[in-house]
C-alpha cells in the first residue's frame, strides 16, 4: 500500500513544476529551516490525519505556500499597501493554492483512485515564523482507494 507516498509524489510533482515554487518540503512545519538558508518561495506538506473509511482512504492535507516578505526603508506612499509587498505575496501564494486545488480536483493530476472531497479552507497567514513570511495554508481532503487486502 503505497497510498502515502503517492500522495506526497504527487502533490511534489506538482509543485516542483509549478513557475512561483522554489522549494517543496514535507512534514513538521518546524523543522523546515525557515532561516536564511531556504529559497524561497516554499511550498510545504502536511499530512494532518488519515481516516480509514471502507474501501477508501480520506487524508486530510495542509498545503501551506510562503514568501519572504519585503520591507522597503522609504516611508510608506499610502497606509493601505504599507511599504512591503505583502498583499503582492498573499494574491500569488493563494494563486498557487488554487491551481494545485483544481488540477488535484478536475485537472491532469485528478484519477478514479485519487480524488479531493469537500471544500478547502484556505487561511492566510503573516509573520508566523522567525522571519517576515506571508502565504496561506490550505486544508482539504483527498480520499485514495484503499488497496489493503484481508488475507
Amino acid at each position: 500500500m503505497a497510498n502515502y507516498f503517492n500522495i506526497l509524489d504527487t502533490l511534489k510533482g506538482h509543485l516542483d513544476n509549478d513557475p512561483f515554487i522554489t522549494t517543496v518540503t514535507e512534514g513538521d512545519i518546524f523543522q523546515v529551516d525557515l532561516g536564511k538558508q531556504t529559497l524561497f518561495p516554499l511550498a510545504h506538506i502536511m499530512v494532518n490525519t488519515a481516516t480509514f473509511e471502507g474501501n477508501v482512504l480520506r487524508f486530510n492535507i495542509t498545503l501551506m505556500v510562503m514568501d519572504i516578505a519585503d520591507i522597503s526603508k522609504n516611508e510608506p506612499s499610502t497606509i493601505f499597501l504599507g511599504n512591503n509587498n505583502e498583499q503582492e505575496i498573499l494574491n500569488t501564494t493563494l494563486s498557487v493554492l488554487n491551481r494545485a486545488y483544481e488540477v488535484l480536483r478536475r485537472g491532469d493530476l485528478y484519477s478514479d483512485n485519487f480524488q479531493v472531497d469537500g471544500n478547502p479552507n484556505c487561511e492566510p497567514f503573516t509573520e508566523r515564523f522567525e522571519n517576515y513570511l506571508a502565504g496561506w495554508a490550505m486544508t482539504f481532503d483527498v480520499l485514495v482507494g484503499n488497496t489493503m487486502t484481508i488475507c
